[in-house]
């Protein structure tokens, strides 16, 4: 058994995700990535079930494993129990941990994530939030954004939001206790670890070193 499907393996995730693939094509046929995307949940499983290196480490290097939405559609379906969607979730990993993601587009658009999700999470508690919108990188999205964000004050409360408030309430301010508690996590469990790795791949592979810069350049497509 070769390092890869060692790796695979050393998942709990893996033994959950797939038991017994027998390759009749049903995640594929519910997966909604397939539709649009030239995704194939069927090969994948089919790929890591012959336990094959040199497939695998293609895998981790390309854009496919990228384009699952983890849906989880192909759980529901699946006549043999495996989940398709959860073993995507451990080929990401590994490509993340060993820098592969950089290899590929979509792959590296894990910086994007790491730095704009990541850090609001770690630094206000929100995945996404208003105040860090950047509006300008969002062609389409970007002039809603910046009206919203000119009229927050009187938005908000319509919305039953609690913007920068206390207690409960969409957009309120978390707890200090809180946040220490929620980074407190990110150390234990190594997603500390994770987000300085991605981070640190993608700036030695592109050789942009200014985090905002290499952002904007991920998050327009611009990294060549």
């Amino acid at each position: 058994m070769g390092n890869l499907c060692k790796l695979l393996k050393d998942d709990i995730r893996f033994r959950e995700a797939i038991k017994t693939c027998m390759n009749c094509g049903t995640c594929t046929a519910i997966c909604p990535a397939a539709e649009f995307y030239d995704y194939d949940p069927r090969k994948i499983c089919d790929i890591v079930q012959r336990e094959n290196e040199e497939e695998i480490d293609n895998l981790l290097r390309n854009d496919g494993i990228w384009y699952c939405g983890q849906c989880m559609s192909c759980k529901t379906r699946c006549p043999r129990g495996n989940v398709p969607g959860l073993l995507i979730t451990v080929l990401r990993k590994i490509s993340q941990e060993l820098g592969y993601f950089t290899e590929s587009t979509k792959g590296i658009q894990q910086f994007a994530l790491a730095k704009a999700v990541g850090s609001n999470i770690k630094e206000i508690g929100y995945c996404v939030h208003p105040d860090r919108v950047d509006h300008e990188l969002h062609p389409e999205q970007g002039p809603i954004w910046k009206w919203y964000k000119e009229n927050i004050e009187d938005i908000a409360p319509k919305l039953g939001a609690n913007y920068h408030g206390d207690g409960p309430g969409a957009l309120r301010t978390i707890r200090k206790e809180t946040m220490e508690e929620v980074n407190k996590i990110f150390e234990i469990t190594g997603g500390d670890e994770l987000l300085n790795k991605i981070k640190t791949y993608a700036k030695n592979k592109t050789g942009i070193k200014d985090d905002d810069e290499l952002f904007r350049r991920v998050y327009t497509g611009q990294t060549e």
